[in-house]
């Protein structure tokens, strides 16, 4: 039977959360295409902020890696946005000029931010925060600017804030109203997460509004309506979003200020359908993931012929943390004519909670600082129940009385009370797939059922509810393992590698009992690193189980081009090297040409399938700008020129990354070699740092100059080169051996202690020596990644084409 040909415009949460539930239907039923505009598998937009402030990396928040699209039969085309609909013929066109045919069509085209149109807006600096790619910009900027303003006081704004703040970027929040989150919170609430953001660092103008952005082609200050100036480096909009129906008002449909739909999510074209934030039923187009979730499912039941009562509108609430502070809003919190108000307002504690009754129903509530009562109080309002014979105490129980109970609100919960509200998963759900399918842990939980997988809002409850299902002894006793796919911790699956003899990633999966035949984006890489470093001799690297850039040998950018960044030993050159970089440049008309940070030449904007060739012509040895490897080792330079340097640092910058390039590590590290204390090469803040002092070597560990900034503690002086390579070697091997995969440096120093890492490294020295001898196996090993297993040109194609994934 051919399958119906389904193609989905856009490829974030709402549309993608539409085709998870079309294959639980029927997944066999469509031939799926997908159309993204940013270049990345779907990802959890919620989590940006988490990403800006540095508690996540953009891997941590993908919802759907490669493999999925590739396992469940999905065509995905990332970069490549749709930008004609010929409804007629039901044929779309995409920029890249694909042209596609659909028996079915689903506009899921989302928002985009509001900028405001003032004076200067153009400017360099002035961005919004709605992906990716403003979350990179924001996290560069930091690096060399420390004024940031952020314009829009609501939650978006807020949470950008917060990031800048851990940024380390003095931060103005600028807002046209007198109160914060003025569409989540009432007065009292919004006052007292004012004074919290204070606290922060936070620095807020209430009441202003903005008249231009000032400064010449980059952004230097904003001016007010009043006269009054701010000086900025950074100004970040956060003013809210727009529906994005420029297709859907091209194509025909009907667009008012979202595309319009029926109960069934159809547009008013045939077999065209509109779901998330573009979507507009019954005159409201949600902005929030629920609602939105609750549209993918009535579109799935519907595209796959189930029976549906479809979509009749959404309770508006929203639960989340905001800079450290728990959240909650529903229904109509204002006070109102004919509604009345059960408050709770403890300034000791910071909790506020606020119930608004109208009719004898709960028609709103505010939460702050305490959202424990959340789940109880949203199922009065979705149920609409009648709490006329229920006294105030029960509707919304005193601090007092809560702590006295001695448990978690899901304990006296019912059934069909939902925990995660994103994801519509209730408390029953929950219970019989911990009880049926032996979950432990709340990683476990989010991977079964959803609940937890959005805003991450009731990881808490479903902890709760873990512990009164299970116990608190068997949760406690049960270790977080590597991922939902499996029960074995990072520790575990090396010890279970070693004694078993395991060789491939396949083979441990299948031998350990892994739940997915394919594993996930978070086990794969892990496994195939942790083979690899147990029996370096005889276990091969399994290409296909490292992340894209590794696979393409080049970091990929926003557009969907890609950045090739050739290796220069010490940040050193020479003219037949800048040659080649020039002439590749000229050749495959490369965009631009950067020096970076580590001392290089990075290569931006190359067409993926220019790849093979243009490291071909430079004939240079790889960066590794994209591994899990050393990356550079940043220098000074040294005593030769620099009439302060004590040491010769670019001879010792270029021994050691000579001596550990291409060996792989847990995580990326960096290294750096300054010639004196004036630490020219920034080596406090590197994974390995090195300072010249007279006649000696200073060692510095465990720095992070990202996002979460660390400075390196000072681990030994020594008196000669031989000496320090050797310890770097120790060091470097033992955190090979016990780190976890994808765990820095500098988070695996505060884990396992300096005074462990001294013990280890400086006072055993048998221990140091052996831990250099397995050092030196896995080195003999290491090759360039771009050459160990290519000669020519056909061959380098052979490699590419069969490590490429469609991104």
């Amino acid at each position: 039977m051919n399958k119906e040909r389904l193609v989905l415009i856009g490829n974030g949460m709402a549309g993608i959360r539409t085709i998870e539930e079309i294959l639980k239907r029927d997944p066999d039923r469509f031939e799926i295409t997908v159309f993204g505009k940013e270049p990345h598998p779907s990802y959890n937009r919620i989590a940006l902020s988490s990403v800006l402030q540095g508690d996540s990396s953009v891997e941590d928040i993908i919802l759907n890696d490669y493999d999925w699209y590739e396992n469940n039969g999905i065509k995905l085309y990332t970069g490549d946005p749709v930008v004609k609909v010929d409804k007629r013929r039901k044929k779309i066109h995409s920029k890249n000029g694909i042209v596609c045919e659909y028996d079915h069509l689903i506009f899921a085209t989302g928002s985009n931010p509001f900028m405001l149109p003032l004076p200067g807006a153009d400017k360099e600096g002035v961005i919004a925060f709605r992906d990716i790619k403003d979350c990179e910009t924001m996290i560069e900027t930091s690096k060399h600017y420390k004024k940031a303003a952020v314009i829009g006081g609501g939650l978006l704004g807020l949470e950008a804030a917060r990031g800048l703040l851990n940024l380390n970027m003095e931060t103005e929040v600028i807002h046209i109203f007198d109160h914060l989150m003025e569409r989540q919170l009432d007065a009292s609430a919004s006052d007292m997460l004012r004074r919290d953001l204070e606290e922060q660092g936070m620095r807020f103008h209430m009441s202003k509004q903005t008249e231009m952005i000032k400064g010449k082609d980059r952004v230097e200050g904003l001016k007010f309506k009043d006269g009054s100036f701010l000086e900025a480096d950074l100004v970040v909009m956060a003013v809210g979003i727009k529906p994005n129906i420029e297709l859907a008002s091209d194509t025909g449909l009907k667009t008012e200020r979202a595309i319009v739909v029926n109960d069934y999510m159809e547009t008013s074209a045939k077999d065209i359908y509109a779901v998330g934030e573009c979507a507009e039923h019954n005159g409201i187009a949600y902005g929030l993931v629920a609602p939105l979730y609750e549209q993918g499912k009535v579109l799935a039941d519907h595209l796959c012929s189930k029976e549906t009562e479809g979509y009749h509108g959404s309770l508006m609430y929203t639960k989340l943390k905001v800079s450290g502070v728990d959240l909650f809003s529903a229904g109509q919190f204002q006070d109102e004519e004919g509604s009345r108000a059960i408050r709770v307002n403890d300034e000791f504690e910071g909790i506020y909670k606020k119930v608004v009754v109208k009719d004898n129903k709960v028609v709103g509530s505010v939460l702050y600082g305490d959202t424990s009562d959340s789940p109880r109080l949203l199922d009065m309002m979705k149920k609409g129940q009648d709490i006329s014979d229920m006294n105030k105490a029960v509707i919304l129980p005193s601090e007092d009385a809560s702590a006295s109970a001695g448990e978690s609100p899901v304990v006296s919960m019912a059934a069909d009370e939902q925990i995660c509200d994103c994801n519509g998963v209730c408390k029953g759900e929950i219970v019989d797939a911990i009880n049926n399918d032996g979950l432990n842990t709340v990683a476990q939980v989010t991977q079964h059922t959803n609940a937890g997988r959005s805003c991450g809002g009731c990881k808490p409850l479903v902890a709760d509810l873990l512990t009164a299902t299970l116990g608190e002894e068997v949760v406690q006793n049960h270790k977080e393992p590597m991922c939902g796919c499996t029960e074995y911790t990072h520790e575990e699956v090396v010890a279970e590698i070693r004694e078993l003899g395991l060789s491939h990633p396949k083979e441990v999966m299948n031998v350990l009992g892994w739940e997915s035949d394919e594993g996930c984006p978070r086990c794969r890489p892990a496994i195939n690193y942790y083979l690899k470093m147990v029996a370096p001799i005889n276990n091969t690297d399994d290409p296909t189980s490292r992340f894209v850039n590794e696979r393409l040998h080049a970091n990929i950018n926003n557009n969907g081009t890609f950045t090739v960044v050739p290796r220069m030993y010490g940040g050193v050159t020479n003219p037949d090297q800048l040659r080649k970089i020039a002439d590749a440049a000229d050749k495959y008309n490369v965009p631009l040409l950067k020096v970076t940070g580590g001392q290089r030449i990075d290569m931006l904007g190359i067409e993926k399938e220019d790849l093979p060739n243009v490291w071909n012509d430079l004939g240079m040895k790889s960066g590794s700008a994209y591994a899990k490897a050393l990356r550079t080792v940043k220098t000074c330079v040294g005593e030769d020129f620099c009439r302060f340097g004590t040491q010769d640092s670019i001879g010792l910058g270029q021994e050691l990354e000579k001596k550990f390039e291409y060996i792989n590590t847990p995580h990326k590290v960096k290294m750096a070699v300054s010639a004196c204390p004036r630490n020219c090469a920034e080596s406090g803040i590197k994974d390995f740092g090195v300072v010249g002092v007279e006649g000696a070597w200073e060692l510095y560990v465990g720095g992070n100059g990202g996002v979460d900034l660390r400075g390196g503690d000072l681990f030994c002086k020594v008196n000669t080169k031989e000496e320090l390579v050797d310890i770097i070697s120790a060091f470097l091997q033992y955190y090979r051996e016990n780190a976890r995969y994808l765990e820095r440096t500098s988070h695996f120093v505060e884990r396992v202690g300096l005074d462990h890492m001294k013990e280890v490294v400086l006072e055993d020295p048998e221990g140091r020596k052996q831990l250099i001898e397995r050092l030196e196996v896995a080195l003999s090993t290491g090759r360039d990644p771009w050459k160990e297993v290519v000669d020519s040109e056909d061959k380098q194609q052979e490699l590419y084409e069969k490590t490429h994934v469609e991104v």
